[in-house]
């Protein structure tokens, strides 16, 4: 890769902030927020509905368990003392997009185009607006009731969670607030709030546009031969997304940080996102909730369920993850303070790889398999480092 473009990776307008915890003086940014998540709740599912009911209870609790948690200093908010940062994070996802989300946009248009010149083809589209309804709020249902069950089992194990973390950097803060219930609520309160938001542009979609039975075959090929596509592109986009999340103080503190203010457990787990993240990476940038309801349904249940999985770093806990993955995986140092890697972290580069981690990862191309020599080319990244192997004894110790 050469030098100009490697730039691109790291580049940013304006004043570089390198992020990856909170402060008490983030309050007012923290309220305005979970404000705007509270917005993003009431435009898309409407007033009336249950979501956003349940959504914006929870939008009130966080700014109190902020409170609880970090305590309160207040400061001027970023977002009014620079407000320009709110346009150069636009920008950023803007300059981000790759050709997947621009074909399944296109190709969503394209379909309704074909319904709307076609009315006496056999869409049924009272049937399919009805049943992609469902689709939704079967995916809403599956996903809570499974990251419930893992509440259920932290509370069960809370002595256990809280002995794992004061091995870690967790320790200091959890001598400030020592009330492991309370922390394992607020990551739980965590998951349930960003998996609402960042289904949001998927509900949009599906409550403003149609989508036709009779060409449902040939669009949910297409929409998997897009998403395969995508998955190529996915290392790099992801680095330089998740880059910005914690060197534009403006996306760390509305968009990513509530991801890194959680315990590192699967509660939290949603695609990697924090609240408002979720809703701009999935409006502007995947192209999931463009794909025909089924292919979404689909790709997000087995996605977020995936990701809550993979970011179980309470070992010894439901959903227990095994020392080979965690042996070709680094993203658990990067929630135990470490900011590398920026990508997936993945290095699937060992001769003895067991046959189910290979068949669990079959469709994934080498840039994802591979993902850490991303983070080797562009910011000197190790993969053979004191963290990993401090984890793997973490693990070790605690794994039962």
């Amino acid at each position: 890769m050469d030098e100009a473009k490697k730039k691109q990776f790291h580049k940013i307008f304006g004043k570089q902030n390198t992020r990856i915890t909170y402060k008490r003086t983030d309050f007012n940014d923290y309220v305005l927020m979970s404000l705007a998540t509270a917005a993003v709740l009431y435009f898309i599912y409407g007033s009336t509905n249950i979501v956003t009911v349940i959504g914006v209870a929870l939008c009130i609790f966080m700014p109190i368990s902020f409170v609880v948690r970090h305590g309160v200093s207040l400061r001027f908010p970023v977002t009014l003392k620079r407000p320009q940062d709110v346009i150069y994070v636009i920008v950023y996802k803007l300059l981000n997009l790759k050709i997947g989300y621009f074909l399944a946009v296109v190709l969503l248009l394209f379909e309704n185009y074909i319904i709307k010149i076609t009315p006496d083809w056999p869409h049924y589209l009272n049937f399919t607006n009805q049943a992609v309804l469902y689709l939704f709020y079967l995916h809403l249902a599956l996903i809570s009731l499974y990251r419930t069950y893992i509440l259920f089992a932290h509370l069960k194990e809370r002595n256990h969670v809280r002995a794992v973390l004061m091995d870690t950097v967790w320790a200091n803060h959890l001598k400030q607030q020592p009330n492991i219930t309370f922390e394992i609520i607020h990551a739980y309160i965590t998951g349930l709030l960003t998996h609402v938001v960042l289904v949001a542009p998927w509900f949009f979609v599906i409550t403003h546009l149609n989508f036709s039975l009779v060409l449902l075959p040939i669009v949910c090929v297409l929409n998997i031969l897009i998403f395969l596509r995508t998955l190529k592109d996915y290392n790099a986009w992801f680095y330089r997304d998740h880059w910005l999340g914690h060197n534009s103080e403006v996306d760390f503190l509305y968009l990513h940080g509530t991801h890194h203010d959680a315990i590192p457990s699967g509660l939290i787990g949603v695609s990697g996102n924090g609240f408002l993240e979720g809703f701009f990476r999935h409006a502007m940038g995947g192209p999931t909730p463009f794909f025909n309801p089924i292919i979404t349904f689909m790709l997000y249940t087995m996605d977020v369920k995936n990701d809550i999985d993979f970011h179980q770093y309470i070992p010894g806990v439901f959903p227990k993850l095994t020392r080979e993955f965690n042996e070709i995986q680094q993203h658990s140092i990067h929630h135990f303070g470490k900011l590398k890697p920026y990508g997936f972290g993945l290095n699937f580069d060992k001769p003895d790889l067991s046959e189910d981690i290979q068949k669990q990862f079959k469709i994934f191309p080498d840039s994802l398999k591979q993902s850490a020599k991303l983070d080797e080319e562009l910011n000197g990244f190790q993969w053979d480092n004191s963290k990993h192997k401090w984890y793997l004894e973490l693990f070790d110790k605690y794994n039962k």
